[in-house]
């Protein structure tokens, strides 16, 4: 008997060696090279079921209708707003969080409403059928129609769906399945690269939308081979504080979509519920002005979010003072705190400087310099800034105040929570007045300093 042939592949990129290595060549990750065996076949077919290829036909793109693919609302505006209106049918959805996080939770919520509309199976290889109807039950769901099937095997995964023919399969999850063409353990990048490909396969050529839920590593990233994403058409993260109610769900990637869209969940004992108004749970709600507080507007996907920014400024012991930042990037902190006083005037190399964004949420955009260096000033001074004033802005190596993206957008949000008073760049001063908000434009820090303190 000829022996099988093994082959080793990088688990953070997807890249085929002949043998181990410590390190791999192409991406120089270390310790991510896996062996597997490759498959002697080439995946499940429509027509012929696993064969060892299919006659395919060349379209010209002038052919293919361009008719407006009518997407699925799954009834829950967080999610539907995350995937970009809907489920696309034939689309592959990856969904990754922590253990316990509410990923099943929400896949069942989103099966029992779609049950009215479309033919849905949920695929289980975690959890017995006893444990799902226990989850429901609890969850107060009406999901007595729903088609449920316990496998781990992908032929018998796709031999079912193409009996049931359903509209949309959950599979929680992809890291419990296997292939009977693969030799190695449920799991293994060769395993889920396998799995993955054939349920793509057939989610592309039967026209039917699949959701895979994955785990994930230590360091929150997708567990199995980087090429899953690549695989897939839509990457979710759910994500949440250690200790916190609150759940974000955040795009990576999405195909039909805008990416670095937000939906925000609370977790309930009836399941996840929708928060309609983010930017409340993200601002404090002091009963009283405080020094070294201040709220900016920052956009995640489509959406204008409040945060309270808070910093603290105290007087240093250490040889080197600290810079701790939690939610913003701390190169940036250093920076921006050059800034302030080659521009400003104001040196703070005799002072900790401690910064952080309430609720938990991770500012990435630019958006938050003017903010930031107005919060430090707030704290190192003791001074309050005004009351209901919102500032967002860029702030230039040279002192300048820049402006940022929508920011007209970010002005009617924070109008209609009330706010009154914002502090802007020169270049985002609307075209015309905000009802009840006074709008003051500036074009350097200076400037900036100057018309709050």
């Amino acid at each position: 008997m000829a022996k099988p042939k093994t082959s080793f592949s990088c688990s953070a990129c997807g890249s085929e060696l002949a043998k181990w290595a410590g390190q791999c060549p192409d991406c120089k990750a270390w310790n991510t090279v896996k062996e597997f065996r490759p498959s002697s076949t080439s995946g499940w077919s429509s027509k012929g079921g696993y064969a060892a290829g299919t006659n395919q036909r060349v379209t010209r793109l002038e052919a293919v209708s361009d008719q407006k693919i009518v997407r699925v609302d799954v009834g829950i505006n967080e999610l539907d707003r995350v995937l970009g209106g809907g489920i696309v049918p034939g689309s592959v959805i990856l969904i990754g969080g922590d253990p316990g996080i509410g990923k099943s939770t929400l896949l069942l919520q989103v099966l029992a409403g779609l049950l009215g509309q479309l033919k849905c199976l949920y695929v289980s290889g975690e959890e017995s059928l006893q444990q799902v109807n226990m989850r429901a039950r609890r969850l107060g769901l009406d999901v007595d129609a729903l088609d449920c099937l316990t496998e781990t095997s992908v032929e018998q995964i796709l031999a079912v769906s193409e009996r049931e023919k359903p509209g949309l399969v959950v599979v929680d999850s992809i890291q419990t399945l296997h292939s009977e063409q693969v030799q190695s353990a449920p799991g293994s990048v060769a395993q889920v690269r396998e799995s993955a490909a054939m349920l793509v396969r057939y989610a592309k050529q039967m026209n039917c939308a699949m959701v895979l839920v994955g785990h994930v590593t230590k360091d929150g990233s997708l567990a199995g081979p980087r090429i899953l994403e690549h695989m897939v058409d839509v990457v979710l993260y759910f994500q949440s504080d250690e200790g916190s109610r609150y759940r974000i769900i955040r795009a990576i990637k999405n195909r039909f979509g805008a990416i670095n869209e937000l939906g925000v969940f609370a977790m309930t004992g009836q399941g996840l519920k929708e928060v309609s108004n983010p930017s409340a749970i993200f601002l404090s709600g002091h009963t009283e002005p405080a020094a070294g507080s201040v709220i900016t507007v920052i956009r995640e996907g489509t959406r204008p979010i409040l945060l309270e920014l808070q910093a603290l400024v105290d007087e240093s012991h250490l040889a080197n003072p600290r810079r701790v930042t939690i939610g913003l990037d701390h190169s940036r902190l250093s920076m921006l705190l050059a800034v302030l006083h080659r521009h400003g005037g104001i040196s703070l190399a005799d002072q900790d400087v401690y910064a952080n964004v309430v609720g938990g949420m991770r500012i990435t955009e630019t958006g938050s310099d003017l903010p930031l260096l107005l919060v430090i000033l707030s704290s190192f001074r003791n001074c309050v800034l005004p009351e209901k004033t919102v500032v967002f802005g860029e702030v230039g190596l040279s002192g300048e105040v820049r402006p940022v993206y929508n920011g007209e957008e970010r002005l009617k949000e924070a109008a209609g929570l009330g706010f009154t008073r914002a502090v802007i760049p020169k270049a985002n001063q609307p075209r015309k007045e905000i009802d009840g908000m006074v709008v003051t434009a500036v074009s350097s820090l200076e400037a900036a300093i100057n018309s709050v303190f």
